[in-house]
């Protein structure tokens, strides 16, 4: 199953990725703020997720990183494979 992995600190809560998500699975933290004083965006529905990582490519922060199964081609930004 695909993984959406947030760096809140580097997340500037502008919601590009919640709103580019085909499948809703994410959203802006509305009870934490990030360092930077933002709200960074959240996985809600992390087993929703297809790993297309249109969240990754995206993202201007470079804050979001799409981990896909072990075979599933690599073809977004900052996606890469997981291996066991």
């Amino acid at each position: 199953m695909p993984k959406v992995i947030i760096d809140p600190d580097r997340c500037k809560g502008c919601g590009l990725c919640v709103y580019s998500c085909p499948k809703k699975v994410l959203e802006l933290n509305q009870k934490n703020l990030n360092k930077k004083g933002y709200m960074p965006s959240k996985p809600v529905h992390p087993e929703k997720c297809i790993g297309c990582a249109i969240c990754a490519m995206i993202c201007p922060d470079c804050a979001i990183t799409v981990i896909r199964e072990k075979g599933r081609e690599n073809d977004g930004k900052k996606v890469s494979d997981e291996r066991k």
